[in-house]
C-alpha cells in the first residue's frame, strides 16, 4: 500500500497561544484577552487565536489517514520552538513532506515516524518544527493501521512488543481560569486528575507568600467532600504553578519545600501534585533544583510529589530528568516531542526507571491530536493522560474519554 497525495487544511485548536513571558511579567486579563504588550518573539498579541494544520495522506485504496499539527500554548517560552502559524507551515509542509512520503510504501510506523522526525528541512537545515513532526507522525500511525485493518493501539503494542490489558487510562482535566466553576464540572464527572488551575501570576492567583494557592486548595479539598455523590471518588489534586513558587519566594528551596509540604497537609484526604514550582530559565538549573526540592519534600516525609514541565520538552530531556530524579513524575507534553514515536518512548522510558508518567500535551491541540494521543496511552500505560483540548473541561473530557471507551470496547468485542 502506498501514499498517492497529501492533502493539508488550516485549523484552529482549542485554545490559544499566549505569551506566557509577558504574562508572569504581570500582563493583566480583560475578559478573554490580556492587556498588555507581547514580549516573546512572533507574538503579535500576548494572546491570539491557536491554529493547526490537518495533514491528509491518501492512500492507494481511497482510504485517507491524518494526523494534526499542533503546538502549545506557550509557544515559545521553555526552550520551545516558536510560535505555529498555519499559514506559514502549509508551504513547509508541501516542500518538505510531500516529496518524502508521496509514493512511499507503507511500511511500519516505527520506521515512518522515524523518517518524518529526523528529516532536515532542505532550506533551514535544522529539523522539521516539533509540530509538523507531531501531526505528521500521527497521520502515519493512522496509516499503518488503515494499511494493516487494525487499530493504532493495536499497532504501537504490536511494534513496541506492548500488551493491550485493556484498563482505562486515569484522566487528568483542566480547568483553566475557571477553577472554581470548572472544578464543580470535574467533581460531577469523577475526573480522576483535577484541576489544573492555570496558576500562572504570583499576584492575582498564587499571593505573594502563598496565601491564594493555599485559600483554593483549602476549598477545592472541601468542594469535592460536599459535591461527590461516591463516597469513594478520591481523585488527585494536580496544579500547575508556572514556576510561580520560585518568584514568590526567590527560588528559596527550603521555603518553597516547606510551602508544598503545607499544601500536601491542608489538600488531604487527597493526594497533591505541584507541577512546575520554579522555572530557573534553563535545562541544567531546572533539573538540579527539581532534583532538590525531590530530596528536600521527600526528606519531611510528604506525600506531595514534584511534576516536571518546563524545559523537560524533548525525549532526552525525559530520559535527563528521570535519571537525575528531578521530580516525581514527568509531563510528556506531547506536541513539544515532536513525532508521537518519541512520547511513545519517552512513556516507557519513566515507567521503566521509576518515573511518573504523565502523558500530557496541551489545551492548544485538536480533537484529532486528543484521539490519537488515547491510542498511545492504551498501548503504553502512562499514570495518567490529560483531557484535551481546550479549557472548557466537559469538550476535552468528552473527547478523550469517549474515544478511550470506544477502542476499549472495539478491543473487547473483536
Amino acid at each position: 500500500m502506498k501514499i498517492t497525495k497529501i492533502i493539508c487544511s488550516p485549523g484552529m485548536t482549542g485554545f490559544f497561544f499566549d505569551d506566557q513571558k509577558a504574562i508572569k511579567e504581570g500582563a493583566v486579563m480583560d475578559g478573554s484577552t490580556y492587556k498588555g504588550e507581547p514580549v516573546t518573539d512572533g507574538f503579535r498579541s500576548v494572546r491570539q487565536k491557536g491554529e493547526s494544520v490537518s495533514v491528509m495522506l491518501v492512500l492507494e485504496d481511497g482510504q485517507i489517514a491524518y494526523g494534526d499539527c499542533a503546538a502549545v500554548q506557550y509557544s515559545g517560552a521553555g526552550g520551545r520552538d516558536p510560535l505555529f502559524l498555519a499559514q506559514d507551515f502549509i508551504p513547509i509542509i508541501e516542500r518538505e513532506i510531500v516529496p518524502l512520503l508521496v509514493n512511499r510504501e507503507i511500511t511500519t510506523f516505527r520506521e515512518m515516524a522515524e523518517l518524518v522526525d529526523k528529516h532536515i528541512d532542505s532550506l533551514s537545515k535544522k529539523p522539521m518544527h516539533t509540530a509538523i513532526r507531531y501531526g505528521v507522525s500521527q497521520a502515519v500511525l493512522d496509516a499503518v493501521a488503515k494499511a494493516n485493518k487494525k487499530l493504532m493501539t493495536q499497532v504501537v503494542a504490536e511494534e513496541y512488543g506492548l500488551k493491550l490489558t485493556g484498563q482505562s487510562i486515569p484522566i487528568f482535566s483542566q480547568s483553566g481560569d475557571e477553577r472554581y466553576q470548572n472544578s464543580d464540572k470535574m467533581i460531577l464527572k469523577y475526573s480522576d486528575v483535577l484541576p489544573h488551575a492555570l496558576i500562572n501570576n504570583v499576584a492575582e492567583k498564587l499571593g505573594d507568600s502563598g496565601e491564594k494557592l493555599a485559600e483554593y486548595v483549602e476549598w477545592l479539598r472541601k468542594r469535592i467532600l460536599s459535591v461527590r455523590m461516591d463516597g469513594n471518588y478520591s481523585p488527585v489534586l494536580h496544579i500547575d504553578v508556572y514556576g510561580t513558587l520560585g518568584i514568590a519566594f526567590d527560588n528559596d528551596f527550603p521555603r518553597i519545600a516547606d510551602y508544598m509540604c503545607k499544601l500536601a497537609d491542608i489538600a488531604k484526604p487527597f493526594k497533591l501534585r505541584i507541577e512546575g514550582p520554579v522555572d530557573m530559565g534553563e535545562r541544567e538549573k531546572q533539573i538540579d533544583a527539581l532534583a532538590k526540592l525531590r530530596e528536600m519534600v521527600e526528606a519531611k516525609d510528604s506525600d506531595v510529589e514534584i511534576v516536571a514541565d518546563e524545559w523537560c520538552n524533548t525525549y532526552e530531556d525525559v530520559v535527563d530528568f528521570t535519571d537525575r530524579r528531578a521530580g516525581h513524575m514527568a509531563q510528556i507534553k506531547t506536541p513539544d516531542l515532536g513525532g508521537i514515536n518519541n512520547s511513545i518512548e519517552a512513556v516507557l522510558y519513566c515507567k521503566k526507571h521509576g518515573m511518573g508518567a504523565y502523558l500530557g500535551g496541551t489545551c492548544n491541540e485538536t480533537d484529532r491530536s486528543a484521539a490519537v494521543c488515547v491510542h498511545i496511552a492504551l498501548a503504553t500505560l502512562p499514570d495518567q493522560m490529560l483531557a484535551k483540548p481546550g479549557m472548557g473541561v466537559d469538550e476535552g473530557y468528552m473527547i478523550v474519554y469517549n474515544e478511550m471507551q470506544r477502542t476499549l470496547s472495539i478491543l473487547k468485542g473483536v
